[in-house]
């Protein structure tokens, strides 16, 4: 069964850390976190430790092409052309539909599917907190009143 390499987030780890670890640690390439695609919601995942389950899918760059994969977490491990893992019936249907989206943003843009990362001030003293969204156009980002 085909799948994007993914895991569970350490204690304070922020999401797109966790990705970057985990494609390190399952396939051997260190990569850069550029966006989030997808989230993903679950309830009584038998995995989930008896809570409800995120999956949060996000777009990373590759800083090498070389795989060199874990055998304790993966039986094979390959670069797969989009269209080839849209055709084939051996994947799950979220790793399907992640290839869509991620072959739609390769024709399209990826401004039609990302969400970025803003890091803002907390309502706590010297805490800040990153917030994912679609990126808001210039004009937006910086309007201080309604007209």
């Amino acid at each position: 069964m085909w799948k994007f390499p993914g895991g569970l987030s350490e204690p304070g780890e922020d999401i797109g850390d966790t990705a970057v670890r985990e494609v390190f640690e399952e396939t051997g390439i260190k990569s850069e976190f550029k966006s989030l695609l997808s989230i993903r919601q679950q309830h009584a995942s038998p995995g989930a430790f008896g809570k409800s389950d995120m999956y949060i899918i996000c777009r990373l760059k590759p800083y090498s092409f070389t795989i060199n994969f874990c055998q304790h977490e993966c039986l094979r491990c390959e670069w797969m052309d989009l269209n080839d893992l849209i055709k084939t019936e051996n994947t799950t249907p979220i790793t399907s539909r992640v290839a869509r989206l991620l072959l739609y943003g390769y024709r399209e843009g990826f401004d039609k599917i990302d969400f970025t990362m803003e890091e803002l001030p907390a309502v706590y003293t010297a805490l800040f907190y990153k917030l994912y969204h679609k990126k808001l156009p210039d004009n937006y980002r910086t309007m201080t009143g309604m007209n």
